[in-house]
């Protein structure tokens, strides 16, 4: 398992993203500043931040709703073989909110939560970025 970011769940997607491109000099990945979602890189290391349009994600999670009332964040972890993975912690009691299902053609994932109540989503890359 790797961690691959943590994302940030934002209503105004157009000012977070100038806030960590343009205030704290963060590099986007792909330049879309209007969302629904930038991966932003520290200088070094591989992991970063991310932010994803809270709309999306409510249209995935229906309890999340478009205004933020409550989740903000998002831990995302990639695995090898998502649904392998799934069988393996619902086996060790974990319950899944959604998925395995695609989100992208790039990728599928699984969303759960934490004992504290904090959203986890897991990730299977099947195309990478070029």
């Amino acid at each position: 398992m790797e961690l691959a970011q943590v994302r940030l769940l934002v209503t105004d997607f157009a000012a977070c993203y100038r806030f960590y491109a343009e205030v704290l000099g963060l590099k986007p990945q792909s330049g879309a500043t209007e969302g629904p979602y930038e991966k932003f890189s520290p200088a070094t290391g591989s992991a970063g931040i991310a932010l994803q349009d809270r709309a999306m994600m409510a249209g995935i999670l229906d309890e999340l709703g478009e205004a933020a009332n409550g989740h903000r964040s998002l831990v995302v972890l990639r695995v090898d073989d998502l649904a392998e993975y799934c069988e393996q912690i619902t086996s060790r009691g974990a319950v899944l909110l959604h998925g395995p299902a695609p989100m992208t053609d790039r990728m599928r994932v699984a969303h759960l939560k934490d004992p504290e109540g904090n959203l986890v989503e897991l990730q299977e890359w099947l195309l990478l970025r070029a």
